[in-house]
Formats: structure tokens, sequence, C-alpha cells
């Protein structure tokens, strides 16, 4: 997630600088073959070049907003996490204790246990799903091949996952999961749903040692169905992309619209009065309308899918941290990690 109130010139030209170069080249080469041959067949008068456009710019729109509805969704699914989360926690803290125990009862420590692995093991569930979540889909960028997933890496390097180290699932899962549960669940093929189902088993074990009774497991219960939906709303949107005769037709007409647009402008600016300034003023403006249209389509381009690791993604490390810091204070622990902090203007 970018944090600054706007992009940077420095920013925004490494996100998309690189294409001024070929549309310069595109609309300049346009340019010198209508002045010095003089084909007047070149000439695309301004109406169907301006009736593309505008379906172009239609088009783009509808794309970027179905882009954004997957960001935004992806973001609501996250603070729903949050704050059941939370509400895990403090309902682990007030619902196991002795009030069901007929006989003898369970020691202090020995309750404080069986909630510290309640709650640690949801923590290792919100980094096995994050990481799951991060985990390369054959439309995303990394995937392609040449020089998209070449530039991927090195956006993921400055400003995405390759900012802090990505180990840390792996640290996280050691030491939230206990020894046996780890070495068991680290190899299944969904992780994330094996922690839930865990976490079901543990409470039925604490139903029949009468840490819980029936109204309480079935609360809880009921917080691991929510966990499960919101594995599967992530899971869905992840998994599922924004369709491609949508995402693909977008980049093909903005394609076509550049490609016809100096033509178009070679024809405006022709006037004989400016001489050959006023014939090559057309390059600047052509490159500059190519520059915006390949813009919104960068946008939408690179903001349909929210969790590749990029740094317009979901924050989804920092916001692990913020529930971490939150379940391990109702356990009363006190040596806690720092939040996770933005670097190079993004929060990962």
């Amino acid at each position: 997630m970018y944090v600054y109130k706007n992009f940077s010139f420095k920013n925004l030209m490494r996100f998309s600088g690189g294409h001024l170069i070929w549309l310069t080249a595109w609309s300049t080469l346009v340019a010198t073959v209508f002045m010095y041959f003089h084909w007047n067949w070149m000439e695309i008068p301004i109406a169907p070049i301006t009736i593309i456009g505008t379906a172009v710019a239609f088009y783009i729109g509808f794309k970027n907003n179905q882009a954004y509805d997957r960001l935004w969704e992806a973001r609501k699914i996250w603070g729903a996490i949050v704050n059941d989360s939370r509400t895990w926690g403090a309902s682990i803290n007030a619902y196991i204790s002795n009030l069901f125990v007929e006989g003898s009862k369970y020691s202090e420590e020995e309750i404080y246990a069986y909630k510290k692995t309640l709650i640690y093991r949801h923590i290792a569930w919100l980094y096995a799903l994050r990481s799951q979540l991060l985990l390369p889909t054959q439309w995303e960028h990394i995937s392609q091949s040449g020089l998209v997933a070449k530039t991927t890496e090195q956006r993921m390097k400055t400003f995405g996952v390759g900012l802090l180290d990505d180990d840390n699932t792996e640290k996280q899962l050691r030491t939230f999961l206990v020894d046996c549960d780890y070495d068991r669940l680290i190899n299944y093929k969904n992780t994330a749903t094996q922690i839930i189902e865990q976490q079901s088993q543990d409470l039925a074990m604490l139903r029949e040692k009468d840490l819980l009774d029936d109204f309480r497991q079935t609360q809880l219960q009921g917080f691991l169905k929510d966990f499960y939906t919101h594995q599967g709303k992530c899971e869905r949107i992840k998994k599922f992309p924004l369709p491609r005769q949508y995402a693909s037709m977008s980049v093909i007409f903005v394609g076509i619209f550049i490609f016809l647009l100096p033509f178009c402008m070679v024809n405006l600016f022709h006037i004989e009065k400016l001489g050959l300034l006023g014939h090559f003023l057309c390059v600047p403006f052509t490159v500059l309308i190519s520059w915006i249209y390949l813009i919104m389509e960068l946008v939408g381009d690179y903001s349909e899918n929210p969790f590749e690791g990029l740094g317009n993604d979901i924050p989804m490390l920092s916001l692990c941290r913020t529930i971490e810091i939150d379940l391990r204070e109702m356990l009363d622990e006190t040596e806690l990690p720092d939040p996770i902090k933005p670097i190079n203007g993004v929060l990962m």
C-alpha cells in the first residue's frame, strides 16, 4: 500500500516512464515520414480518432472500476479478519475457565496454556493465509515472460514484498505452532485450512474437559466458520482473475488508439505558416495523449490482483502484525514486535 498523499515524479517515471521512449519513437517516425514523403494517404480525420478515443476511455473506465472493486473488496475482507481476530482473542480469554468443571479444577497455568495455544495458532493462521495468497498465479505479472517478468521482479524488490525478508511465514509458524503441530500442518497443501480445523478439534477437546459449555463452544466454532468464510473470499479473488476478455481487450484497444493517433495529429499540426516547428509539435502532444491513456490502462492492470506482492497491494503483513500485537497483549505479554513500517513509501 502506497502511503504518501501523491506519487512523486520519480516514482511516476519508474512506473511508466519507460513507455515514453517507444511512444516518442513511434510518433516521431510517423511525423518524419509524413514530412519527407508527403504521403497524404497517411492523414486520418480527427472525427474517427475522437470516437475511438472516447470508446476506449469508457472501456478502460469500466475495467478500472472492476479492478478497484476487487482491491477494495480484498481490503474489506482483511478488515473483517482484523475485527473477528480481536473478538476471537477476547472470547478465548473470557470463555475458557473452571466455571463448568466439576471436581478437580485446572490450575491457572494450565488454563493459560490452553488459551495461549488457541491464540497463537490463530496468529499462525494469519501468516499462513498471507503466504498462500502471495503464491503467484499464471496471469499475474511475475508469471509472464520477458521484460514484464523482469520489470515486475524489480518492482517487488523496490516497492513490494522484497522490501522485507520474506521468510516471515516460516519464522512465524515455528513461533506460534508447537513442534508437533508445525511438522504436521506445514506439509498440507492448504496449511491455513488445516490450522482452523485443528482449532476446531481443540475446542471439542476443551468441551470434553468442561472448560467450555455447549453455548461457548458453539460461539467459538462460529468464529472459525467466519475465518473459513474470509479465507474463501480471499481465495476467490486470488484464484479467479478479472475476466480476461475485459482485461486483455482493453490493452488491444489502447494499442489501436496509440497506433492511429499520430496519423491524426500530423494532419492537425500540418500548418504551413509554422513550418518545421509546427509540424513536429505533433510529437509531444501525441506522446502526452498516448501516455495518459497508457497510464489509465496500467492503473487498472496493476490494481486487479490485490495479493500480487506489489506496492499497491493490501498490506497483509502489516495487518498480521497488528493482529499479532493485539492478541499477544490480551495474553498479558510485554515483549512484543514493532508494527511494520513503510519502506520507500510502501507499507506491506
